[in-house]
C-alpha cells in the first residue's frame, strides 16, 4: 500500500503529523485551504524525513464562493502518482474534495476521524454533511471512539471500521505532566454557525471578564472578518493574534477552564482534564459530556450561569474519552505501512 495523505487546514495537518512519524512510505497533498500553512509545510518537506516522498499542491483560484472553488480545483487538479490509497482527515471541504477525487479514480480511501455525528446538517455547517458523505465512500473508517464506530455501524457503512482514538492527542503527550489550574480562561470562537450571533457571544464574555477580575480571559482572534470586526466589544479580554499550536497548548495546560466552539479544543482540553464550555447547540463529541469534560452552552444568554457553576467545580478526574495518545501506532499496524 502506498499512501497519499491529504490535508488543507491546520487541524488536519496537526492530526496527520503523528502518522508522518510512524509511516514508512507516503506522499502528501496540500490543498491550500489554510494558506498560512505554506511556510510550515515547506519547512517539513525540506527535512530529511521527507526526502523520499512527494508533495503535491492544489492551486486554488480566486472566487467569491471559496468552498465551490476549492472543491472544483481539488477535483480538477487531483494528482496522478504511484499511490493506490488516499487518506483524508476530518470534515472540511479539503477532506470531502480529496475523498471524492479518489473515489472518481477508483482509489482506496482511508478516513481518519470517521463517525463523528450530530445528525443535524446545520450544526455544524457544512462539516456534518461532509463527514457523512466521506464515510459512505471510504474503504477503511478509522473511528476515534466506540460511539463513533457505532454510528457508522448503524448507518450500515460499507467500509471496514476500526477504533483507534484520535491522533491529535499523540501531539500532547510531552505536555501532559505540565498541567495545572491557573487563573487563565482560554476562549476560542470562530465556527460558521456562530457568526450571526458572534456579537452576543463577545458581549457576554466581556461581562464574564468584568465579573471575574481575578481571571485572565485570553482570546486568540480568528482572522475571519465575521469574527474579527467585532473585537472592540472585548474591552476586558486579552485579545491576541492567532497562535501557533505549541503556544496554544502552553495556555491550555495552565488555564482554569475553556470557552470554545472548536472541535479540536474539546479533545485537547479533555486530554488535559480541563472543562470546556462548548458554545454550540450540539457536539459530535458527546463522550465528553458523560465524563464531565464538556459542558454545553447553546446560547450567549446562558453563558453567565453556566460559567459560574463550572468555575465553582472546574476540575475533572476521569480518563479522556477520545484516546490515549498512541493512535498513530495503531493506525500504522492496521494499514501495514
Amino acid at each position: 500500500m502506498k499512501l497519499l495523505l491529504c490535508f488543507g487546514t491546520r487541524p488536519e495537518w496537526l492530526k496527520i503529523k503523528p502518522l508522518l512519524r510512524t509511516l514508512e512510505k507516503y506522499d502528501l497533498l496540500f490543498t491550500g485551504q489554510h494558506p498560512d500553512l505554506v511556510t510550515e509545510v515547506d519547512s517539513y518537506t525540506e527535512s530529511l524525513a521527507f526526502k523520499t516522498s512527494t508533495l503535491y499542491r492544489i492551486n486554488i483560484c480566486d472566487n467569491k464562493n471559496r468552498l465551490d472553488q476549492l472543491v472544483s480545483d481539488c477535483l480538477l487538479q487531483f494528482p496522478q502518482g504511484d499511490f493506490d490509497t488516499v487518506l483524508v482527515q476530518g470534515d472540511t471541504a479539503s477532506a470531502f474534495s480529496c475523498a471524492l477525487g479518489a473515489f472518481h479514480r477508483n482509489l482506496k480511501i482511508v478516513y481518519l476521524e470517521a463517525g463523528l455525528r450530530t445528525y443535524n446538517l446545520k450544526h455544524p455547517y457544512p462539516e456534518e454533511a461532509y463527514r457523512q458523505m466521506i464515510s459512505r465512500i471510504s474503504d477503511i473508517n478509522l473511528a476515534p471512539t466506540s460511539l463513533a464506530s457505532d454510528n457508522l455501524k448503524n448507518e450500515i457503512t460499507q467500509g471496514a471500521i476500526k477504533v483507534v482514538g484520535n491522533t491529535s492527542l499523540d501531539n500532547l503527550l510531552p505536555y501532559k505532566d505540565k498541567c495545572r489550574y491557573g487563573n487563565k480562561v482560554l476562549v476560542t470562537l470562530h465556527r460558521r454557525e456562530n457568526h450571526p450571533i458572534i456579537k452576543d457571544w463577545f458581549i457576554e464574555i466581556n461581562k464574564l471578564a468584568e465579573k471575574n477580575p481575578n481571571l485572565n480571559f485570553i482570546l486568540p482572534l480568528h482572522p475571519n472578518p465575521n469574527t474579527s470586526t467585532h473585537k472592540d466589544l472585548l474591552t476586558l479580554v486579552d485579545v491576541i493574534p492567532p497562535l501557533s499550536h505549541s503556544d496554544l497548548l502552553d495556555i491550555l495546560v495552565e488555564c482554569r477552564l475553556v470557552i470554545s466552539d472548536s472541535g479540536g479544543i474539546q479533545e485537547e482540553g479533555s486530554f488535559f482534564n480541563k472543562k470546556v464550555i462548548v458554545c454550540r447547540k450540539t457536539t459530535e463529541r458527546p463522550e465528553g459530556k458523560d465524563t464531565g469534560h464538556l459542558v454545553m452552552c447553546d446560547s450567549p444568554a446562558k453563558i453567565a450561569g453556566i460559567f459560574a457553576s463550572t468555575l465553582y467545580n472546574n476540575t475533572v478526574d476521569a480518563a479522556c474519552p477520545y484516546g490515549d495518545g498512541k493512535s498513530a501506532e495503531k493506525i500504522t499496524k492496521i494499514l501495514n505501512c
